[in-house]
């Protein structure tokens, strides 16, 4: 039975079977909510022939989302106590991207951020209390000062997201990455003399669910674009080839994420640093491949104001960004010899050349994407190094 309450102190980094709990699941899919809105409202920007700003709009919003889930998966894998007050903060947590979400529509339209910083206030907040109570049951003086900085850090940063708020449209983008940086700027500096106590498997499945529950979206959102296109259009002819080259890249992006084992990555906090906020590329691209899906289909129907080209380009640019991110944070470290080193790289610049295969592009892309796993595979089979680097990870 859950505690009501019980001191929140460090766990260890070497505990077994270290997995993700019920409530980090529930977590991950409330904060999903709010990643469909942002994928939903950026096929409506770029729909429209508002693509530049719809975007620009779509990076921050998927910020903030992304950065809230990632601070609470990183406290979570080294505080993680499940007692009552910690499962009912969490749950604000949850409430506040709850609102975020519902802010989305509005920033994206109105360019009002208004109900996207309460949401965003609430969810920080709640991170803020969750350190500090840490700092208060901390045992070592380098960990109570790592806590408390991250706390400061974390209330200070929010002040400064007013001037989102407050600054003209035009200095928006410029705030945003100011910000931003003074975000991800808050564990380098908390962490600096005393480092949390994370667990790297539990931290490679954190993200690896997330990965998984991003790669749903989007084959929920294409779904549903296909539905729509078929049953409002009867437009089988031109959403097939779309649904199956997208069916090809969601499940090629799984089997190439999950081909080697990422916790074999975080062996430091440097490595987990790099690895932790190079994700914010993964997981765009991942939901922004649902976007293009749903961009393309509306194309194809003629519901959208752009060109066969520009829809495309909508599926093939996160597609190729989705693999050469994976490549560069791990993949990479698990290839080789210079042909598996080259198999990702190749297959993004060739799926980016899919863009101009017309309506055949997504196939095209797709076909491509499979065949690149098809490569890996065999590659891998044909290289005793690396079935010998594989079995001894």
């Amino acid at each position: 039975m859950t505690q009501p309450f019980l001191p929140l102190t460090a766990r260890s980094r070497e505990e077994s079977h270290r997995v993700a709990t019920p409530l980090e699941l529930f977590f991950d899919l409330c904060f999903v909510v709010a990643v469909a809105q942002a994928g939903a409202e950026l096929v409506h920007a770029v729909a429209e022939g508002h693509a530049g700003q719809g975007i620009a709009n779509y990076a921050m919003i998927f910020f903030a989302i992304w950065w809230a889930w990632m601070n609470f998966s990183w406290f979570a894998s080294a505080y993680d106590n499940d007692d009552v007050l910690y499962r009912i903060i969490t749950l604000l947590q949850i409430a506040g991207v709850l609102i975020l979400a519902a802010g989305v529509t509005r920033a994206f339209e109105e360019h009002d951020f208004l109900v996207v910083y309460i949401g965003y206030v609430v969810m920080r907040l709640a991170m803020a209390s969750q350190w500090l109570r840490a700092a208060h049951h901390a045992t070592a003086p380098a960990e109570r000062t790592m806590c408390r900085r991250y706390a400061g850090g974390v209330l200070v940063v929010q002040v400064g997201w007013l001037a989102l708020l407050l600054a003209p449209e035009p200095a928006r983008p410029w705030v945003f990455l100011v910000m931003a940086l003074a975000e991800m700027a808050v564990p380098v500096y908390a962490e600096k003399d005393a480092p949390s106590n994370w667990h790297p498997h539990h931290i490679a499945e954190r993200y690896g669910l997330f990965t998984i529950i991003v790669l749903g979206e989007t084959v929920a959102a294409a779904t549903v674009a296909v539905k729509t296109g078929i049953a409002e259009n009867d437009a089988l002819g031109e959403v097939l080839p779309i649904a199956a080259g997208g069916l090809l890249l969601v499940f090629s992006a799984w089997w190439i994420y999950f081909v080697v084992p990422a916790h074999d990555r975080l062996t430091s906090s440097r490595q987990g640093f790099l690895w932790g906020y190079g994700h914010y590329v993964i997981f765009a691209s991942a939901a922004a491949v649902g976007a293009g899906l749903e961009i393309a289909v509306e194309q194809a129907v003629g519901k959208a104001h752009l060109s066969t080209l520009a829809a495309s380009a909508a599926v093939t640019i996160p597609s190729a960004v989705f693999l050469l991110s994976v490549w560069l944070l791990h993949a990479r470290y698990f290839k080789v010899g210079i042909a598996q080193q080259l198999v990702l790289p190749v297959a993004s610049f060739a799926i980016l050349m899919c863009s101009f295969a017309g309506r055949w592009a997504v196939l095209a892309a797709g076909i491509v994407a499979a065949v690149t796993v098809a490569v890996g595979v065999t590659l891998t089979a044909r290289n005793p190094r690396t079935r010998a680097t594989a079995e001894t990870a």
